[in-house]
């Protein structure tokens, strides 16, 4: 996706152990996402296994449970809702950062530029249904793929200058946390999997579907970071094209504003979609009256309420214009806690008694590094953001 562009940042900091990082990411997400599912999975009256639960929030409703039955649904909901709404932050922020670094000469500011990009991503909040969104995801898969031909290309053309000297095991213990939020963040993909299972004509090939999208993931990240910081060495940049010559930066940048532009729907509607259904559509226990008529027609105030979040999305990409400090702050935050940490406790909760010793061993590992993780990046992206603001102030 996206976010493939601040992996190449995340190499300059950590080096070999960056690319061993890109692998251990997908194997890890890879296992979390299958045992995610199988907690979708008991086992009836006859030993037949039947999928009894539905989404992410079933499964936390059900660890929580008795005591508190909706206690987990509400943390993971809190959790779905962050992720989503900063994805939709960081597309504004490099769609002003791309704008502004490929016409450098127009007297508009990155700002200005994010201001734009918000307004031509307004009508989202007319959005009623996945199948209009999956029409922008289809136009934006087809601009991602032009846009790596074209960095690629260019890499390849400089072989012959290519740093291997600069790939090092050294790692910069400050800023390489923020390396592992950045890369954990760009697998995330937890959140759509009980849904995507439940949609598959045969769920019985989920994880095959896993096994192989996780390794063609694995590989085409591992080689656009190497090759890309290969070529760039110390001089690589928090999003990789800004690194290109101007002639070609401009033609790649505006694809790149296209395809984050038409990435934006999806997070933004299935944000909407957990707000509503959390806040307004929880039968008694919602906190607010439904958004929508006895029509079926989305009402006046609601569509104020999509609009106030496109809004938001501009502010903070306006007040928080640092794409790959904010994409390792999430990761660290939201997308170590949905990938890592919360499907291997739901896993040890829900099926203790049928798992077999190395299953509990890689559970309780993988929440241990988890955990180590997530807390690491979280402090040093928030330290590094710090940093950033007093810089800038300072400017």
């Amino acid at each position: 996706g996206m976010f493939v562009l601040g992996l190449p940042y995340a190499i300059l900091h950590g080096g070999y152990l960056g690319l061993f990082l890109i692998i251990f990411a997908a194997v890890v997400c890879c296992y979390t996402g299958k045992i995610l599912i199988a907690c979708l999975y008991e086992e009836n009256e006859d030993g037949e296994i039947v999928r009894v639960r539905d989404s992410y929030v079933d499964i936390a409703n059900a660890c929580c449970a008795p005591r508190f039955p909706t206690l987990g649904g509400r943390v993971v909901n809190v959790a779905q809702i962050i992720e989503l709404v900063m994805t939709c932050i960081l597309y504004v922020v490099v769609s002003g950062n791309l704008m502004y670094n490929s016409f450098p000469n127009l007297p508009v500011s990155q700002k200005s530029w994010s201001i734009i990009a918000t307004a031509v991503l307004l009508p989202c909040a007319f959005l009623k249904n996945l199948k209009a969104v999956s029409k922008f995801s289809l136009l934006c898969t087809l601009a991602h793929f032009v846009i790596n031909i074209l960095v690629i290309a260019y890499c390849l053309s400089r072989a012959r200058d290519w740093a291997w000297d600069k790939v090092k095991f050294y790692i910069d213990v400050k800023k390489f946390p923020i390396s592992i939020g950045i890369i954990v963040f760009s697998y995330t993909s937890q959140i759509f999997l009980p849904s995507l299972e439940g949609n598959m004509q045969n769920p019985k090939e989920f994880h095959c579907m896993m096994n192989w999208t996780h390794i063609a993931a694995c590989i085409l990240k591992g080689l656009f970071a190497l090759v890309a910081y290969l070529t760039w060495a110390d001089e690589t940049k928090e999003v990789i094209t800004d690194n290109l010559p101007s002639t070609i930066r401009a033609v790649v940048n505006i694809f790149l504003v296209a395809k984050a532009l038409l990435s934006y729907p999806l997070p933004f509607f299935a944000a909407v979609e957990v707000l509503e259904r959390s806040l307004f559509q929880d039968g008694n226990r919602a906190f607010f009256p439904n958004c929508y008529g006895g029509d079926g027609r989305l009402k006046s105030w609601g569509l104020t309420l999509r609009c106030a979040l496109v809004v938001f999305t501009l502010l903070m990409a306006i007040y928080v214009p640092h794409f790959a400090l904010l994409m390792g702050l999430t990761g660290s935050l939201t997308g170590a806690g949905l990938c890592f940490l919360l499907p291997s406790l739901f896993h040890l909760k829900l099926l203790w008694r049928k798992l077999l010793w190395h299953h509990v061993f890689f559970d309780v590992a993988i929440f241990v590094i988890g955990g180590i993780c997530s807390v690491s990046g979280f402090i040093h992206s928030l330290e590094g953001l710090i940093e950033a603001f007093r810089t800038t102030a300072e400017d």
